[in-house]
């Protein structure tokens, strides 16, 4: 007969251990991460400080207009629009994990609005102002995106031009929701180094780390659903992306050591139909405009060249 004290040790170690990866992983607010200032220190990174400092401070200056909805699991959910002239389309902007919209779109948004695009900018569930405190790896933020678009619906008119962009985890996030039922007006998708799935990332950073990913992979997926209340298998932009109707354009660098590259190639393998994609050598991950500045413009420039009417 097992003994009492041996069955509550284990229970105690299991409920510790994915609560403590709960913490680490899924769990918001963090102080820091809502710091436009709090570049990731990499040496990628470190190597352009001041050039990224730059371009978040310029990016902070620009006048915006602080916006709200009512999600759909009733989270209040803010964001910031940065109008360019009546009647333009909207790119709507999803931020990455424990990132602000100023920092990750810090250079993106000077091109959106150089293209005469309105910009929404999201500030994610679980960050910023916005109410929450679990980070769902896009599982739940991909119905955010429809909860955003309705806004944008309701307010511009139904005639509104619409593109979702994302970075990162937003770029995965805007991935799982193509596959939903996108209203007409949702033209394209712009997408700057996915994971291909919340389990594959959370692998791959669990080999970074020295840790078997099969045991901490399972133990993420517990922890997500006990404290989380979300089904971490139940989203990918590998598989959403084969039910995509609009055109889809991907951007990875290929020196990415966060979001393999490879990661991108899978997503374009499943739907090559519907998507673009557009590799940077010498790129880290989210680093593509900045080691290619031009190129990284011309690209963006022509996908909505190609999905907006004249």
């Amino acid at each position: 007969m097992v003994p009492v004290a041996l069955i509550l040790l284990s229970a105690a170690v299991f409920f510790g251990s994915t609560y403590a990866i709960y913490r680490f992983g899924f769990y918001s607010p963090n102080k820091r991460q809502n710091d436009d200032y709090a570049v990731a220190s990499t040496p990628q990174m470190d190597a352009r400080h001041e050039e990224i400092r730059c371009l978040i401070h310029a990016a902070r200056d620009l006048p915006f207009e602080s916006v709200h909805i009512r999600s759909h699991d009733g989270l209040l959910l803010t964001g910031r629009y940065y109008h360019r002239q009546d009647g333009a389309p909207l790119s709507i902007c999803f931020h990455g994990y424990r990132g602000t919209p100023t920092r990750d779109f810090s250079g993106g948004i000077q091109i959106m609005l150089r293209q005469g695009h309105n910009v929404l900018m999201v500030e994610q569930r679980a960050h910023c102002s916005s109410q929450g405190h679990t980070i769902t790896l896009g599982v739940k933020e991909r119905f955010d995106c429809l909860d955003w678009i309705r806004y944008a619906l309701d307010r511009f008119g139904s005639d509104t031009k619409i593109i979702l962009v994302g970075i990162s985890m937003g770029a995965s996030t805007v991935l799982m929701a193509s596959g939903l039922s996108l209203p007409r007006q949702v033209v394209g998708i712009a997408a700057d180094c996915p994971y291909s799935s919340p389990e594959a990332i959370i692998r791959k950073l669990c080999g970074d780390m020295k840790l078997p990913g099969g045991i901490f992979t399972r133990l993420a997926s517990l922890s997500a659903a006990l404290y989380g209340h979300f089904d971490l298998k139940s989203a990918s932009a590998l598989d959403a992306v084969r039910l995509a109707s609009v055109p889809i354009l991907l951007i990875h660098g290929e020196e990415d050591h966060f979001v393999p590259c490879e990661m991108s190639r899978e997503i374009y393998a499943a739907n090559p139909d519907r998507i673009e994609l557009q590799l940077f050598p010498g790129a880290g991950h989210g680093l593509s405009f900045l080691v290619y500045p031009i190129r990284y413009e011309a690209v963006i420039r022509d996908f909505y060249r190609r999905i907006l009417p004249e």
